[in-house]
């Protein structure tokens, strides 16, 4: 995949998890995003953070401890975390629903 395709990919991504999250109650999680990244911010103060990273081609999670790597794979159309094969939005929706305490909608 070239520059200008990832490029494209990450900004679907992020705007993708930004729709998402203009869903749920921004008492409890609120969002902010530019120049590539989007940031969450919940209710405790604490925040993730989903980045493009231009240099590797990789969308990265980082939330609580975790710091979690996702590169596009063509074959299924999907952000795939490069250790465990975990897909980003199921692991953002689990990570998210852990955080706040209760299920929330993908």
């Amino acid at each position: 995949m070239d520059q200008h395709e990832f490029m494209q990919l990450a900004d679907q991504c992020l705007a993708r998890a930004a729709a998402w999250l203009e869903q749920l109650d921004p008492d409890e999680v609120d969002y902010l995003t530019g120049d590539g990244v989007l940031t969450m911010e919940f209710g405790d103060g604490s925040r993730f953070v989903l980045s493009r990273q231009s240099a590797t081609s990789q969308i990265w999670l980082a939330a609580s401890a975790a710091g979690l790597h996702y590169t596009y794979d063509a074959a299924s159309r999907q952000w795939l975390d490069d250790k465990h094969g975990d897909q980003l939005f199921s692991r953002l929706n689990k990570l998210v629903a852990d955080k706040l305490g209760h299920p929330v909608a993908q």
